[in-house]
């Protein structure tokens, strides 16, 4: 009697031993799959250094709000409002809660994934032919509890896989930043330049309409051909057509800026006091950003991040081809109303293992759906660099090439304006036929918007360089991505725990992260 209880206990110890054994070497084994590295842009230090001389005059933090170099009240109030109340930048600013709560998800399954309490009762009656009915209770309760060992690092990858997925959320909300501001200045600057386009077709017009009155009085009188009266009546009334398309084009970039506000259309009490001054911009105003920056570009880093999230679900996939080790355990009690039957507290425990040995490469396959999917992120990345590049290149020529531009046009308006004076004059004098003065006046009124035009595309190439180099983006609190109304929305619908109060988790700067 007393060996089986010793060979009892020593079976007891050896089977505590194996478990403790397999859980240090399960926290001990390395995950399975690679460990993600940002991929290096070869072409970028040479490229960066042939268009910009490697200067290092300003940071990310130099381009965070870009926009006060313009020194406009007005723009800088619609930029802060456009950050409060943008639609899209809510949408983001949630998907960061969601990335959230997934890692919670991805966290909490290293834990034990059983913790199951069961019951159960149940009421039984009998009777057999002629016999007494005769019934009883029954009733059952048990807790279980299984832990799936990390051993391959199934979880550990998952939780990597959601972290990275959480860092491209911030990622992208810094993206819809970028985006936003861009959306903001272009706009603005754009609802002054038609503003001004629609002055100058005005002008344009009081000035055709004299004309067109006076060759209508000279014709009445039979000083003049008909021919003088209707070119000038053709060329006042083509003015005057281009204002109606203006005032259509005026009033949807204002709809358009009063959505990105998240505002009903046309709504912008801040632009009833504004005029149609353009800013005069110089050529120092993009001077000195390192082309190095694109590679903190909120978008490229979205990328990189989501490559590394990739990255941890082939491991993840991997652990699927081999054995699952688990610790399990349970307590359990039976009993009814029978005398004659005792109730019953039962305990087991103990490891288990689960091997699906025969998958028919189905395990196998889906490691090569993720790792082709991996590759594809790589790829993704490379192209988001290669694409930034391109955008900053462009910008960059844009605005030389608007600017070289805009000296020409100021001077080719310069000389029709002289132009129109001189006809203008010589038909008075009767030294020339009203054809030269309606020339004159036609192509002063075509430099005069070419000019005004060029001028707000040289302003839109200058913001758009901004954004290629991905400024406009500033480090978000949890109060800022998720406003204080949404956060009490949220509250009284879902318990959120500390999520909508925690400070947010920024990645690293420095190492292999991205």
């Amino acid at each position: 009697m007393n060996s089986k209880t010793s060979a009892s206990k020593g079976a007891k110890k050896w089977t505590l031993s194996a478990a403790l054994s397999v859980c240090i070497v399960a926290v001990g084994c390395a995950p399975l799959g690679p460990d993600f590295q940002e991929p290096a842009v070869d072409w970028l230090a040479s490229w960066q250094s042939d268009l910009y001389g490697n200067s290092q005059s300003q940071s990310v933090e130099a381009l965070s709000q870009w926009w006060h170099r313009f020194n406009d009240p007005v723009l800088n109030q619609l930029m802060d409002e456009a950050r409060q109340q943008s639609p899209s930048l809510k949408i983001a600013g949630l998907r960061i809660l969601e990335s959230r709560a997934l890692h919670g998800v991805a966290t909490g399954a290293q834990y034990p994934q059983v913790q199951q309490i069961t019951a159960q009762g149940a009421y039984v009656g009998k009777k057999r032919g002629g016999g007494a009915y005769r019934d009883f209770t029954t009733s059952q309760a048990a807790f279980n509890i299984g832990w799936e060992m990390d051993f391959w690092g199934r979880f550990r990858r998952g939780v990597e896989s959601a972290d990275a997925a959480y860092f491209a959320s911030l990622s992208n909300y810094r993206d819809v930043q970028v985006i936003l501001a861009s959306q903001v200045a272009s706009l603005y600057y754009g609802i002054k330049t038609t503003m001004q386009r629609i002055e100058i077709a005005q002008n344009n017009l009081k000035l055709q309409q004299r004309s067109y009155d006076i060759t209508e009085q000279l014709f009445k009188q039979g000083q003049d051909s008909e021919l003088d009266l209707q070119q000038a009546k053709s060329q006042y009334l083509s003015t005057k057509a281009t204002i109606p398309g203006l005032r259509l084009a005026l009033q949807q970039q204002r709809n358009a800026l009063s959505v990105l506000l998240n505002r009903a259309p046309n709504n912008l009490p801040e632009l009833d006091s504004i005029d149609s001054t353009l800013p005069q911009l110089d050529s120092n105003t993009v001077a000195g950003i390192p082309a190095e920056l694109m590679l903190r570009r909120p978008d490229v880093r979205t990328a990189a991040w989501q490559a590394a999230a990739q990255s941890a679900q082939v491991g993840l996939a991997e652990a699927d081809l081999y054995p699952s080790l688990s610790l399990f355990g349970t307590v359990g009690w039976s009993g009814n109303d029978i005398d004659i039957v005792d109730d019953v507290l039962s305990f087991a425990a103990g490891p288990s293992l689960t091997w699906n040995i025969f998958n028919y490469g189905r395990i196998k396959n889906n490691v090569r759906v993720q790792d082709a999917r991996l590759q594809q992120a790589l790829e993704a990345y490379q192209a988001s660099v290669l694409n930034a590049a391109r955008e900053i290149d462009d910008a960059a020529n844009r605005v030389a090439q608007t600017q070289a531009s805009q000296k020409i046009l100021d001077d080719a308006l310069i000389a029709a304006e002289r132009s129109l004076a001189i006809a203008t004059r010589r038909y008075k004098e009767g030294y020339s036929d009203f054809q030269r003065v309606l020339d004159a006046q036609a192509t002063t009124f075509r430099q005069s918007d070419r000019a005004v035009t060029n001028r707000g595309d040289h302003i839109a190439a200058v913001i758009g360089l901004y954004q290629a180099l991905g400024g406009g983006w500033q480090k978000a609190d949890i109060e800022t991505i998720v406003g204080e109304q949404t956060r009490a929305t949220l509250k009284n619908r879902t318990d959120w725990g500390d999520l909508l109060e925690a400070p947010l988790d920024y990645p690293p700067e420095t190492g292999n992260t991205p």
